[in-house]
């Protein structure tokens, strides 16, 4: 970790990260996620028992095919919340951040290998300007190669897939110069969270 600047905090960022990836992913930490996700379910099947134990003890009035009234109120805020949560999700999806590329359209050909936990790349110093096709393998599972931006912003992401007779490829251009994060966002293992690399983004000459 270094006292100052960007990059200082940025390095003290991801291992902290890290640390806490490893912290959920191993022992009590993936008891405590499982018990936080549980316990809004628990809580529920506790409110529906007791409920119909003390309080609604007798018969339902309602008629075959009809709903309670609280039963109308939790389904219309499941779809809002389904809807909004969509909607409000689209900005971050890089629709057109890279597409397959074809012959002819890329300057710089870098070739990658993606394994458990690691990628081995071709080349990871690439200028700006420069449209670049990356082309990808998996040796052993699925992983993905997904571009971070120096500001955290996903540009791209790839999907590999082992036993593929052709390398999964996708043509991007870089626009600024700095130091862009690659990581593997298709879960791929134990160490899933520490697969990660990263590419130099300079100047043209």
């Amino acid at each position: 970790y270094k006292s100052g600047g960007q990059s200082g905090r940025t390095d003290k960022f991801e291992e902290e990260a890290i640390a806490m990836l490893d912290y959920v992913y191993t022992g009590w930490g993936a008891f405590w996620v499982t018990m936080f996700m549980f316990v809004p379910f628990a809580l529920m099947a506790y409110w529906v028992i007791r409920r119909k134990s003390l309080v609604d003890t007798g018969p339902t009035q309602l008629q075959p095919g009809e709903f309670a009234p609280i039963e109308g109120v939790w389904l219309t805020f499941a779809f809002i919340f389904f809807v909004v949560a969509n909607l409000a999700s689209l900005k971050f999806i890089p629709w057109a951040a890279a597409s397959g590329g074809t012959g002819g359209e890329a300057e710089v050909q870098v070739d990658f290998t993606a394994k458990s936990w690691a990628y081995d790349i071709s080349n990871r110093q690439i200028e700006v300007g420069k449209p670049v096709r990356f082309s990808g393998r998996a040796t052993d599972t699925q992983h993905g190669f997904a571009v971070y931006h120096p500001d955290g912003r996903v540009l791209f992401t790839m999907l590999m897939m082992p036993g593929t007779t052709k390398p999964t490829s996708a043509v991007y251009t870089f626009k600024e110069p700095g130091k862009y994060t690659v990581r593997c966002l298709e879960y791929c293992g134990v160490a899933h969270h520490r697969m990660q690399d990263e590419l130099t983004v300079v100047k043209a000459n």
